[in-house]
């Protein structure tokens, strides 16, 4: 960012706080700096909310490609090749930049429910988790029916994995269990301590974790499994959810709407050009001159780290329903370490479907995400595509047929017949379909990590803020918020402390999120706990849990 040399005298308005970007974190902080009082002006260069967690409909999605290739580009993002079948509508389509997940037990979901920016949104579940295992996708048992009732582990197996389950609850806890391997890969304490096998680590490390690879710390790896396990059931039989539209940038417009209703003022396509720090002046690329008496947050990059995530998007002339829990619209799948010629880092796939409000009816989108760069990157992608398009034209035929014996066929507790997934994974591995898979879009770019000054000079009134993680799921969101928002008021203690009218009508859904951590696995019984069903509005529905 420029210099600038104007004078206070030469300033169109004033404000208090001036945030350059409306990206998820910048939002956040917007809305609970504005709740509070402070004279908030938030700009975007963008004509569009979200910033590097925007989702796009495809004319803004060319100029986003033409903009990241340009020589003026100051995004986290690079490299971008975009493909579009003729003939679509452009308005039909949201491509998520940076899509993540929102898992029920986060600060984040916690964060929405209490500053009411949920209101603004529509949520849809999300329970099916896959891993790729032996040429197909091997649903995830997440819950104990699922462990009982799978007739690919064994007893002993299932002890096993049992036992973890109840530990990993409160791990925190119980220090002596996974102090000494503290800084070891979470493979060797699983393999050790509960004498797990290499598939279970597997899911538990990857569908499960979402983590990169298995030699991730047994401290970091066992945070991530517990996330997903006591996210279970707080809501329904799922763990994570998802706003429909678009992940992060439909919730940074709604805490921007929110920032709104509290004072904030809103300008998109304005470009901040210069900021001088001694008579705290900002120029806009119009001309115009703004007086900021507090700070500048602003989103633009300051430096890069060495990590990058190489990305892929495609979208597909089939809807995907089979790899979709009943009544829902998205999966994740997980290609682990060593599953495509020699991946050192999984490739994470979320699957969105027509459901997700994301792409006409009769489609689906592939986000593909690996945390490895350039060329090799985009090779273990494609290798990846090539697995989802096998498997999902042959799961989706119509012309599948095999004969089944009795031996192959158990029965779950309410007497439902389940055939032998072993005997069905191999039939479906050797049938070849006749059908072939039409992409309409397909999209690869790579991001990079930025990093902004933790602390900076006590006398600047210049904050940045950073880019997207490279996680599936949101994390430390509410975190970098607190963390801005501090450097700007000097406490947290009154973030979103704020007496919203009505308070009595979110109180169920705080009461059932509450404390919900130990009810799937802290006693003997199998029965689960019973899911709710969910009626939302379109855009500005309230969650009635």
């Amino acid at each position: 960012m420029a210099t600038s040399t104007a004078s206070a005298t030469d300033c169109n308005e004033t404000c208090d706080v001036l945030i350059y970007g409306t990206g998820l974190v910048e939002s956040v902080v917007a809305a609970a700096l504005a709740w509070q009082g402070t004279n908030v002006l938030h700009i975007d260069s963008n004509p569009y909310y979200g910033g590097a967690w925007a989702a796009l409909n495809l004319d803004e999605l060319k100029a986003w490609t033409d903009r990241v290739n340009s020589a003026s580009n100051n995004t986290p993002f690079l490299d971008a090749y975009l493909y579009i079948s003729r003939n679509l509508d452009p308005r039909k389509y949201a491509i998520d930049l940076s899509p993540h997940i929102l898992f029920t037990r986060s600060d984040l979901l916690s964060l929405l429910i209490k500053s009411r920016v949920s209101r603004y949104l529509e949520f849809k579940p999300l329970g099916s988790f896959h891993t790729f295992e032996q040429d197909s996708f091997e649903k995830v048992p997440g819950t104990k029916e699922d462990i009982f009732t799978s007739q690919t582990l064994t007893l002993l197996t299932k002890r096993s994995l049992m036992r973890f389950m109840k530990f990993v609850i409160d791990w925190e806890q119980n220090t002596t269990v996974w102090q000494e391997y503290k800084d070891e890969p979470i493979s060797k304490f699983l393999e050790e301590k509960f004498g797990l096998d290499v598939p279970q680590i597997v899911e538990l490390v990857h569908s499960i974790g979402l983590l990169p690879t298995p030699k991730t710390s047994t401290e970091v790896a066992l945070a991530k499994i517990k996330r997903y396990l006591t996210s279970m059931q707080v809501y329904g039989n799922f763990p994570a959810m998802y706003s429909m539209y678009g992940t992060g940038g439909e919730l940074a417009q709604g805490f921007c709407r929110s920032a709104a209703v509290a004072g904030a003022v809103y300008r998109l396509g304005s470009k901040l050009v210069g900021f001088d720090e001694t008579t705290g002046v900002a120029e806009l690329e119009s001309g115009e001159k703004i007086k900021v008496a507090e700070k500048i947050i602003s989103s633009e990059t300051v430096a890069t780290q060495d990590e990058e995530v190489t990305r892929m998007v495609a979208v597909v002339e089939k809807d995907c329903k089979e790899w979709f829990a009943e009544g829902e619209s998205a999966a994740i799948v997980v290609f682990p370490v060593d599953t495509l010629d020699g991946n050192q880092a999984a490739v994470q796939v979320l699957v969105m479907g027509s459901g997700s409000g994301q792409c006409p009816s009769g489609q689906a989108i592939w986000y593909l995400s690996i945390q490895e760069s350039g060329e090799l990157g985009r090779k273990f992608l494609y290798v990846a595509l090539e697995k989802l398009e096998e498997a999902i034209l042959r799961e989706s035929t119509q012309d599948f047929e095999f004969a089944v014996n009795e031996e192959e066929i158990a029965y779950l507790p309410n007497g439902l017949p389940v055939i032998s997934s072993v005997r069905l994974g191999e039939s479906l591995r050797n049938f070849t379909p006749k059908e072939s898979l039409k992409y309409l879009l397909k999209l690869t770019y790579s991001q990079k990590s930025t990093v902004s000054p933790i602390e900076p000079p006590a006398d600047s009134k210049l904050i940045y803020s950073a880019a997207p993680c490279f996680s599936l799921a949101f994390e430390d969101i509410v975190d970098q918020a607190k963390g801005l928002y501090e450097l700007v008021t000097g406490t947290t203690d009154d973030f979103f402390d704020v007496d919203f009218e009505d308070e009595d009508d979110d109180a169920t859904v705080s009461a059932a999120a509450q404390d919900t951590e130990a009810r799937e696995f802290s006693d003997d019984k199998d029965e689960d706990v019973g899911g709710h069903q969910y009626d939302f509005e379109e855009v500005a529905g309230e969650m009635t849990i």
